[in-house]
């Protein structure tokens, strides 16, 4: 069965909880991080890796393409996909390598630029700026019953 929970992200505070709520239900599986720039795809993704034991400083694979972790002996990598140019590049810059590694948890930011390359997500979040640019918009879609549930005692 497919969920799906919204939510407004009023501060990095509210960003901090779902962080923690997504890192106790997600450890390992494929994440599609959506939205513009700017919207708070990588900070999402800090706050995860925080909650999940992270010590040191979490950047933005722009330039890099990825960002490799191991917290506590899980493997975790941060895609950023917004410079590739053709699907393709990720065949060169071996994604498969990185795809095999077993109970790994995999974030992609702009995971439309990745086409057939990377697997169809378990999570997608989609992070949508207000207007006024203050607030932000996010909005889950999963299969997971626990998670919604938790997400609605986090935050109903």
């Amino acid at each position: 069965m497919q969920y799906s929970f919204n939510l407004v992200l009023n501060n990095e505070e509210d960003t901090q909880n779902l962080a923690q709520v997504l890192a106790q239900h997600f450890t390992a599986g494929v994440i599609y991080l959506i939205g513009d720039l700017g919207a708070g795809k990588t900070t999402l993704t800090r706050y995860w890796l925080q909650s999940m034991g992270h010590q040191g400083a979490v950047k933005s694979p722009t330039y890099t393409l990825v960002e490799p972790y191991s917290i506590h002996g899980k493997d975790i990598f941060h895609f950023d996909l917004y410079r590739l140019n053709d699907p393709y590049e990720l065949e060169l810059m071996g994604i498969r390598d990185y795809l095999e590694t077993p109970d790994a948890l995999f974030l992609f930011e702009w995971p439309s630029k990745g086409g057939d390359e990377i697997p169809k997500a378990d999570l997608i979040i989609n992070i949508e700026k207000s207007e006024d640019d203050l607030a932000r918009t996010a909005a889950l879609s999963f299969s997971s019953e626990a998670l919604q549930q938790a997400l609605e005692r986090r935050f109903a």
